[in-house]
């Protein structure tokens, strides 16, 4: 009788949990939203667990399935298949960039393995992949239509990547490597951050502040008081230490800085992340190896655009040589222009670069940070971000407060059509704080799909680290800020406006080189004066900004546009060095790093200085032999906006062209062919050189 009550109890107490768990109910909320305002940190843990469960009988059900595999019964149960872990997940995993602390460092340390182990056991699932074969095997005999064609390809090659054609001890070592890589990526990354947050600059003495603007000191101010401190606190966090490395004329504390910056995780102590990078880079080339490649990019990049490592080189290789010239002139420029600022020879050191080029922009062309913030006041730049949308696709943006939000700053917005239909809802987040990661990124907390004729629309969030408002001004940015802005909200585009059958498919679902194609365009518009005039305002006079300043930034735009690629080329050389690897590594990282990008240095190297240790992208982001995507996308966005250029920057037909075959399509085909489809050819490199300013 007592085992019967304990049992009872249990049984009760369970129900109450799961009667109390937010994931366990569907959404009462607008658009079923996540109910942010009802979701606590003990949910998560029991929500994964019971979604890992649910879908390990989901698929069990599929295995047993005695009728002949076809798209209905095995591809497509398959893609819909654990949908509560898949809604768990979507809000965690974003949640823990953008709002963590150490407990939730601690649940990801306790679920990552759970769901490796999950996803390795679905993966190794020789019944499923038999059936996902055969079905693979005659798609082309099913009648299927070409999304679902690409579906299932998509399917069989996720499974084919991820070791389901390895047999006895060859499978188990595969589970255990990528048990291993995952449990390593995620150290990674919270090291990085644990080691970003760790740094503080305090100074007391307003000597100290010499060079800066107002904007940054106040900022600065604000940052010390919200830490119980007296004076100007600069950190880590990307407005601080960017604003702080461009105008302080102090070059030891730029020094500091920047030293605390580049030497984050790499001197040792709890979070030093140098063995993290040479375990992370071999176990990689390990699964490679193990299915059949000889280095991770050679496995990564078959599905690429690129195809392969010498698509890649190529691309790199041709820019760096376009490029050579030019890079070495903007160093040698900005040399001569610091030794006559100082009327003396300066060694031009990594920590002077920012100030004294900042101080040659400003020479140049009279327009500085300082001079265009005023006119890019944070909600003034919302109403032209949007409004931009509005011009081109006739979308608009209504604020939702009913709908909730992981934290106090964010607003959720619903997205209309221009017939007044619900497309998404969209989350924007901008300031930085304790536990949001560097940065800029958009994600999801949930995709696009049509199930059982029901458009089932997504909800995007954009998060970025901007600079915070004053006790006496409100959010003023910087011109580099709204570029970021303009990207991230090309990314939220591709995921809001896209209308795919699957969501395995939709949005962003596509190559990582193709991916920032749909964010890299969006920044072309920032230096038409047409567009700013629609949005850029003093925020104390209503001035539209001048003609004279817009052509000043038309004028700075290639600014160390040559010196810039040269760097964007070192992190895309950086991250092949790592993934071409086809034994470990096991020598100095610093060592190994300064190898790889020995060919685009065009600054002095400092010997302690080592970016691989908390280059988050390719160790625990999705950019691992894919950093080169934005110089790929950048070829792309390029030749993409001279067709805006040639028919009118709001052209409808060309608006509509680029929404009908990139922003609704996801991956629903070849990327190059949906290109093509908007284009009219194939890229070419020249409109980019022709915007850059550089002689092909």
């Amino acid at each position: 009788m007592r085992k019967i009550l304990l049992t009872i109890t249990f049984i009760l107490t369970m129900t109450t949990i799961n009667a109390q768990n937010p994931f366990f109910a569907e959404y009462d909320t607008p658009h079923g939203t996540p109910p942010f305002d009802k979701i606590k940190k003990e949910h998560y843990e029991p929500a994964i667990d019971k979604g890992i469960e649910q879908h390990k009988n989901e698929i069990n059900r599929l295995t047993m399935e005695r009728s002949m595999p076809t798209f209905r019964n095995t591809i497509e149960r398959y893609e819909r298949s654990g949908q509560l872990l898949s809604r768990v997940a979507s809000t965690f995993f974003p949640l823990l960039g953008a709002e963590s602390d150490d407990e939730m460092m601690e649940i990801a340390q306790r679920i990552q393995p759970k769901l490796s182990q999950h996803s390795n056991e679905i993966n190794l699932n020789e019944a499923l992949f038999k059936r996902v074969k055969a079905v693979y095997e005659n798609r082309h005999n099913e009648g299927l239509t070409p999304e679902q064609i690409r579906l299932t390809e998509k399917i069989y090659q996720g499974f084919e990547n991820r070791g389901a054609t390895l047999e006895g001890a060859d499978r188990e070592r595969y589970k255990e490597l990528s048990s291993k890589l995952s449990q390593l990526t995620l150290t990674f990354g919270q090291n990085t951050l644990k080691e970003t947050n760790k740094f503080e600059m305090l100074l007391t003495d307003e000597a100290d502040l010499a060079g800066l603007p107002d904007s940054e000191k106040e900022a600065a101010k604000v940052k010390a008081k919200s830490k119980g401190k007296e004076g100007w606190l600069f950190d880590l966090t990307a407005p601080s230490y960017i604003g702080f490395m461009k105008y302080s004329e102090r070059r030891d504390l730029r020094e500091k800085l920047y030293r605390a910056y580049n030497t984050r995780c790499i001197s040792g102590g709890e979070f030093d992340n140098q063995e993290n990078v040479r375990q992370i880079a071999k176990t990689r080339m390990e699964i490679a190896q193990l299915l059949g490649y000889p280095d991770y990019a050679t496995y990564v990049l078959r599905n690429k655009m690129a195809k392969n490592k010498e698509g890649v080189y190529g691309l790199l290789n041709d820019l760096f040589d376009a490029y050579a010239t030019a890079a070495r002139e903007d160093v040698k420029e900005v040399e001569n222009f610091a030794a006559s600022m100082e009327s003396k020879t300066v060694s031009l050191q990594p920590w002077d670069w920012s100030y004294y080029s900042e101080k040659l922009k400003d020479a140049k062309y009279q327009v500085s940070d300082e001079l265009v913030r005023p006119y890019f006041e944070l909600e003034h730049v919302k109403k032209g971000v949007f409004g931009l949308a509005t011009d081109l696709y006739g979308i608009t943006f209504r604020k939702n407060t009913e709908i909730p939000v992981y934290h106090p700053e964010v607003e959720a917005f619903d997205v209309l059509d221009a017939n007044g239909d619900y497309l998404a809802v969209l989350y924007t987040d901008f300031h930085p704080r304790e536990g949001k990661r560097q940065g800029a990124w958009m994600t999801e907390f949930k995709g696009q799909y049509v199930e059982k004729g029901i458009d089932s629309r997504p909800h995007v969030s954009i998060v970025m680290n901007f600079t915070r408002p004053t006790d006496t001004k409100p959010a003023l940015l910087t011109f580099d800020e709204v570029e970021i802005f303009l990207h991230e909200f090309g990314h939220a585009l591709h995921g809001m406006l896209t209308k795919c059958t699957y969501e395995g498919l939709s949005g962003t679902s596509v190559e990582h080189d193709f991916v920032e194609l749909p964010s890299q365009i969006m920044e072309n518009w920032l230096t038409e004066k047409e567009y700013l005039d629609r949005f850029a305002v003093h925020y104390q006079t209503g001035e539209k900004i001048p003609a004279e300043l817009v052509q000043k930034l038309v004028d700075a735009a290639n600014f160390n546009a040559a010196y810039m690629c040269y760097r964007q080329l070192s992190f895309g050389f950086l991250d092949m060095a790592w993934h071409t690897i086809d034994k470990p590594y096991t020598g100095d990282v610093r060592e190994f790093e300064q190898a790889a990008m020995s060919k685009t240095a065009v600054l002095p190297v400092v010997p302690e200085a080592n970016m691989s240790v908390s280059f988050n992208h390719i160790f625990s982001g999705g950019y691992a032999a894919g950093y080169y995507g934005y110089k790929w996308a950048e070829v792309l966005d390029a030749d993409a906006f001279a067709k805006f250029k040639e028919t009118g920057i709001f052209n409808q037909e060309t608006a509509k062209s680029f929404r009908s075959n990139i922003l609704e399509r996801g991956n629903t085909e070849d990327p190059m062919t949906l290109y093509v489809k908007f284009r009219g050819q194939k890229p070419t490199v020249d409109a980019l050189l022709k915007r850059n300013g550089i002689e092909k």
